[in-house]
């Protein structure tokens, strides 16, 4: 359909040029979230044959205090894309970005292909080779954060930038659920949750992610990253500050704004 192609287009020239544009249900009220999908497809088609890869994907609005924040009921997912990846101690400038939030998260490296509606629990956690904890930076290029799970969607759920920090095997005896993960700025903690706000378990998450994949023929691959979404509502992403997330158990990373 040619309105997907064209509302794509906008997109990505709102992401080029920095200039927001209303939001997609103001013109098409209604918008289902399939074809919001569709809008997310045809963008990151864009950016992959410009040149981008696609280096794995995020489960989003996962979390209670995310779905309370952003005014939606269910969770959404986006592509990451290898230009979105930074690793701990990388500068970020915000200036970049348009209206930038940062959200701490738990994330997963698979070590194996995993891909079907029929994916539990238990194979999920056999898929995953390694975990560490990661810093999204969620954007909108629509005028403002007043949106729709529909319209997140169909802005590859507002992802914008991956801050991932050091990748250890999975220790099977490690309760994920129960990780805490704290957020500081400038030395200040500023933001805490436990990996159960997601889902109740960030394994929970990912098998949501694979069975939301599987219904578009797709999965996810060995090598690539998968974010389980943020355990706390998303801070604004300031100036020329520095960002810090910890947890008892996962490797520490950094972020400098500048």
């Amino acid at each position: 359909m040619q309105w997907i192609n064209d509302e794509a287009t906008a997109l990505l020239a709102a992401e080029r040029d920095r200039v927001p544009v209303a939001s997609l249900t103001e013109r098409w009220p209604g918008l289902s979230l399939d074809d919001a999908y569709r809008v997310q497809a045809a963008a990151v088609a864009r950016r992959i044959a410009g040149g981008a890869r696609v280096i794995g994907h995020k489960a989003g609005v996962t979390s209670r205090a995310m779905q309370e924040q952003m005014g939606v009921a269910e969770p959404d997912s986006g592509v990451l894309l290898d230009y979105m990846l930074l690793p701990s101690g990388s500068s970020l400038a915000r200036g970049a970005l348009m209206q930038p939030r940062v959200e701490a998260e738990i994330a997963f490296r698979l070590g194996r292909d995993l891909a079907g509606p029929d994916i539990d629990l238990e194979a999920a956690q056999r898929a995953v080779a390694g975990v560490c904890l990661a810093l999204e930076v969620i954007d909108t290029r629509f005028t403002s954060w007043r949106i729709t799970v529909a319209d997140s969607i169909a802005d590859n759920a507002s992802c914008a930038r991956v801050v991932t920090g050091p990748v250890i095997p999975l220790d099977p005896d490690l309760d994920l659920a129960a990780e805490s993960l704290v957020v500081s700025v400038d030395g200040r903690a500023v933001a805490t949750g436990e990996g159960r706000a997601v889902l109740g378990d960030p394994f929970r998450a990912l098998v949501w992610l694979v069975h939301r994949l599987a219904r578009f023929d797709a999965g996810l691959k060995a090598g690539e990253l998968a974010l389980a979404g943020a355990v706390h509502a998303s801070l604004p992403l300031d100036v020329a500050s520095t960002l810090r997330a910890h947890s008892p158990h996962l490797p520490p990373l950094e972020l400098l704004v500048v």
